[in-house]
């Protein structure tokens, strides 16, 4: 049953849908992956104009909440990251530390639960596979496709389970 008393959530995701993780991708590109460097470079991570615009707009009707593959490690560079760059307060759901599940499955499960309770307006998310599925399940999802696409991170979310 959901709470009808309480404003609509808009789910955001952040690599490559607020966070600009190109800077960081050569991280990725080596064998093996180099995951601690990765995150570690997350703190520098350039906003991305089109998905902060879209928070931002989303926050007046909409509470806020980010859904991210990355790990709970990174929690504090993660809020202070969303702080920093002035973004909604909102919940984050985070990976924890060893789950290598797909980035579809960690996140529709999260999705489900909160629309247990809760209208989803929306599902903003630059993860083609999460889209689908999220899509699939009767979540209305925006495709962040305001980044080139990486290969290296498709790998990362999908097989790997690492964000």
């Amino acid at each position: 049953m959901t709470d009808s008393s309480k404003r609509p959530l808009a789910v955001f995701d952040l690599d490559n849908t607020l966070a600009d993780t190109a800077h960081r991708q050569h991280f990725l590109q080596r064998k093996p992956r180099d995951w601690d460097g990765f995150f570690a470079a997350a703190p520098q991570d350039p906003p991305l104009a089109e998905g902060i615009a879209l928070v931002l707009e989303s926050a007046k009707e909409c509470e806020v909440r980010y859904l991210t593959g990355r790990p709970e490690r990174c929690r504090r560079d993660t809020l202070a990251w969303l702080a920093a760059h002035g973004l909604p307060e909102g919940r984050v759901y985070m990976r924890r530390n060893d789950d290598r599940r797909p980035a579809r499955r960690t996140k529709l499960e999260i999705l489900r639960r909160l629309a247990a309770t809760r209208e989803i307006r929306v599902l903003v998310d630059d993860d083609e596979l999460v889209c689908e599925d999220a899509e699939r399940a009767g979540f209305t999802v925006v495709r962040a496709r305001w980044t080139a696409p990486s290969a290296a991170l498709k790998v990362a979310q999908e097989r790997e389970g690492r964000t």
